[in-house]
């Protein structure tokens, strides 16, 4: 997922939470507090599967067998922000 992806997904969803919450509960401070959770949860989310494709490829590249790099180059997209 690219981080443009993940920023508007995020947002959406933290905006979702804001709403339902203050819908269900008629108080904003509450809203917002979820609303902070809800991103925390989220970000913390993201950040463990970067981790975790970062370890993964690098744990690849320590087992490959093939003389020639095995990871190749990352590529641009042409996504440009």
């Amino acid at each position: 997922m690219y981080f443009g992806q993940f920023l508007v997904g995020m947002s959406a969803t933290a905006v979702i939470v804001a709403v339902w919450t203050y819908m269900a509960t008629s108080s904003f401070w509450e809203a917002f507090a979820w609303t902070i959770v809800t991103l925390l949860v989220v970000q913390v989310g993201y950040f463990v599967l970067v981790v975790r494709l970062i370890f993964r490829r690098a744990h690849h590249a320590a087992t490959s067998q093939d003389p020639v790099d095995a990871v190749p180059p990352l590529h641009r997209d042409g996504v440009w922000f």
